[in-house]
């Protein structure tokens, strides 16, 4: 065969039993599989031809430009270790079945784009497509692929049939690359606003991948925790509302009588002694020594006859009538204590 010698276009048969985009996007080991040589696939291949490698080990299977769906389930096709994806359980079956990736999924930007956020671009006008690997799999970036190595792997999350990293770890491999602080602010705050994460989630990710030395970043992360706390707060002042409880004093200090301060309390009940503290730190450098000052604040408060109940802004959010039945049975609970110590209430 030459090239001046016409050469009909090739199907991978049969694929009667893949999803729609895996007729169109296809591998070399599913090629071979389907009897089409490299040779013939390269042959298709030819300036003019019908088919296209996007990728290494990738073709698809029209000449035109991929859609947002093909891009995707190529650099996944490109990124993922090759195994029997799509086949059908049952033999003779021919009902379409969703594309398994083995340790790849998309992240970054992409990632964002797929979990809903109106601030990061639409998948057609991103160049590259980020995927999330584990740390020693031998790949590069190339092409509309980039290649993002982690040594632990996150649980993806199903995203139109896409594995796609969690919020917060798509989050801090987008603002790896950016250096717009008004694009990283804007991302960290859809991110909460919108209720795809918490706070300290965020933070942790950011954290971990060593991003907090960058002033652009930690100017977004102060905004983030502010905006987190006043979610939490406005949470905490329904949950009173809402579930029938006592109303309680907000946001105090309080002291021994000429005594030393002993904390500050986001809800306080002087009656019962029940003081509600929202735990909204932030998992950085110092953690370890944040949360043994939350601990020691805790056991004084308690020596003194006062129950503290600690709530994540979390549980608000997905437990909110659970973490009000904590609270009540704490007040319910104060007449079979012994009288707490008396303390100064004042206001934060």
């Amino acid at each position: 065969m030459n090239h001046n010698t016409p050469v009909p276009p090739l199907s991978p048969r049969p694929l009667r039993h893949l999803s729609e985009v895996q007729h169109r996007v296809v591998t070399a080991g599913r090629l071979r599989a389907t009897g089409v040589s490299a040779a013939e696939a390269n042959e298709q291949c030819r300036p003019g031809g019908p088919w296209q490698q996007i990728l290494p080990g990738v073709f698809l299977l029209h000449p035109g430009p991929p859609t947002s769906e093909e891009r995707l389930h190529a650099v996944l096709m490109y990124a993922a270790r090759e195994q029997s994806a799509g086949v059908p359980t049952q033999p003779g079956a021919e009902e379409p079945h969703r594309p398994v990736y083995a340790e790849a999924m998309i992240t970054g930007l992409a990632a964002l784009t797929l979990h809903g956020f109106s601030s990061t671009p639409p998948l057609p006008s991103l160049d590259r497509i980020d995927v999330l690997v584990p740390r020693m799999r031998r790949l590069r970036s190339t092409g509309g692929a980039r290649i993002v190595r982690t040594s632990a792997l996150p649980a993806a999350e199903q995203v139109t049939g896409l594995p796609v990293a969690p919020v917060p770890r798509a989050l801090a491999d987008a603002v790896t690359e950016l250096t717009d602080a008004g694009a990283v602010r804007r991302l960290l705050t859809e991110a909460v606003r919108g209720g795809h994460c918490e706070p300290a989630a965020v933070v942790r990710e950011l954290n971990n991948a060593k991003l907090l030395s960058r002033p652009h970043v930690v100017d977004a992360v102060d905004s983030l925790l502010a905006e987190g706390r006043a979610i939490a707060e406005d949470r905490l002042y329904r949950m009173v509302a809402e579930y029938g409880l006592p109303d309680p004093v907000w946001n105090v200090d309080l002291r021994l009588p000429g005594g030393p301060h002993l904390g500050g309390l986001d809800a306080y009940w002087p009656e019962q002694a029940v003081a509600v503290e929202l735990d909204t730190r932030a998992p950085r450098q110092d953690e370890d020594a944040l949360w043994s000052e939350y601990a020691r604040k805790r056991e004084h408060l308690e020596r003194l006859g006062i129950t503290v109940v600690h709530i994540t802004p979390r549980k608000l959010r997905d437990a909110m009538e659970q973490q009000a039945t904590v609270v009540r049975t704490a007040l319910m609970a104060s007449g079979d204590r012994d009288p707490a110590a008396y303390v100064v209430v004042l206001p934060r």
